[in-house]
């Protein structure tokens, strides 16, 4: 049953946005151009900052370098860095999806190992799912893991994983059993050291010239056994889970927020009736994902798992970020000659070049239409 309460931020989590615009203030001369997708941006100093400032693992247990905050204290931490245009990515996928991961499933040595670098925005991951030939089906994956003694042999290739060239480790959903008639059984997640393990990591060139996504190949290459992650087997159950935290929070939508920002800049106080329906539809947009997006953040915080909210949230957010240039190129010149456009027309270049991965990351809308029906009853 799909389940979306109307949730109000508490005062708390209001005050902690004062804190974050104050920082971005003061930070505003050392970031780059903004730009509001949560993968651009590999910026390790300032990353390292926000962990100086507590806000990297800030729902996490003190024992392991977390702050022990709300989940609407981080959703504002999140919406703020992003409406920036803040260099997150760095730490994003470790802060978002590898941290809670480890949390919910790993052992108490991996959580103390593993964790309090994270909250330092030190140690940076990737996420391991998709591979060649198997789209956003997951339970087709076929890198296998080798139980050979105390260790583990991987062979097989993980493909569009971001940031591997730069980033220290993975989340590697791997093989451990022959395939079978349950496609979902046998499957297990391994955490793979991408600068020590021997993985070939092969960078891959994107429509801008930017690299950001990788090819990671293993062959024969040897992990001690403790590097799994929760229980052999139990793969499947524990990524489902890890792709509720991927699904839901703001930048779902907010990937191409400086296309609207820099609309509304451009076209100023005189607005013509087409840009103002233009601008006016797309804030109703956003102002609606964001209550949905909330209202999942509430849902975490009472410890519900909100699967099929957050693929709903995902779904309709890729809709809208895809759908946002489009809106703003049909109401705005895009040609260089217009005189007071010039960031706006970059801004909108770079997102139109950009939208097409959006829908692959996370899932694709095919994949998260599907989640939402089985949610629902509907199959």
């Amino acid at each position: 049953m799909l389940q979306l309460d109307s949730v109000d931020l508490p005062e708390s989590a209001e005050r902690v946005r004062h804190e974050v615009r104050e920082f971005l203030r003061a930070e505003r001369d050392r970031l780059p151009r903004p730009c509001s997708d949560f993968a651009s941006g590999h910026d390790p100093e300032f990353s390292r900052r926000l962990g100086e400032r507590g806000w990297i693992g800030m729902t996490w247990p003190k024992q392991y370098g977390g702050g022990e905050r709300t989940f609407f204290e981080r959703y504002v931490v999140t919406e703020e860095l992003l409406a920036a245009g803040a260099p997150v990515s760095a730490h994003w996928i470790a802060d978002r999806q590898s941290g809670p991961l480890l949390l919910r499933y790993g052992s108490e040595d991996q959580k103390n190992r593993y964790l309090p670098p994270i909250t330092r925005g030190e140690s940076y991951f990737s996420i391991g799912m998709s591979e060649p030939n198997s789209g956003s089906d997951l339970a087709s994956v076929r890198t296998t893991a080798e139980r050979v003694g105390d260790q583990w042999r991987i062979n097989g290739t993980k493909l569009w994983t971001t940031d591997a060239h730069r980033n220290h480790y993975m989340v590697a959903l791997v093989r451990t059993e022959p395939p079978s008639e349950n496609r979902h059984a046998g499957l297990s997640q391994l955490l793979i050291d991408l600068r020590n393990d021997g993985a070939a990591v092969r960078p891959i060139r994107n429509i801008t010239g930017a690299e950001d996504f990788n090819e990671v190949v293993f062959e024969d290459v040897v992990v001690p056994a403790d590097r799994i992650v929760g229980e052999p087997g139990n793969g499947w159950k524990q990524v489902t889970s890890e792709l509720a935290y991927e699904r839901s929070g703001p930048e779902r939508f907010l990937s191409t927020f400086r296309v609207f920002v820099e609309l509304v800049r451009a076209v100023g106080t005189q607005p013509t009736a087409d840009q103002a329906a233009a601008i006016g539809r797309a804030a109703a947009h956003l102002m609606t994902l964001r209550r949905m997006s909330i209202s999942v953040a509430g849902m975490l915080e009472a410890g519900k798992s909100p699967e099929v909210e957050a693929a709903l949230v995902k779904s309709l957010g890729n809709d809208f970020e895809q759908a946002l240039p489009e809106l703003a190129r049909s109401v705005a010149p895009t040609a260089p000659v217009a005189e007071g456009w010039d960031r706006y027309r970059e801004t909108f270049v770079e997102s139109l070049l950009n939208t097409p991965a959006f829908t692959l990351r996370g899932g694709t809308r095919e994949i998260m239409r599907g989640v939402i029906a089985r949610g629902l009853g509907l199959r």
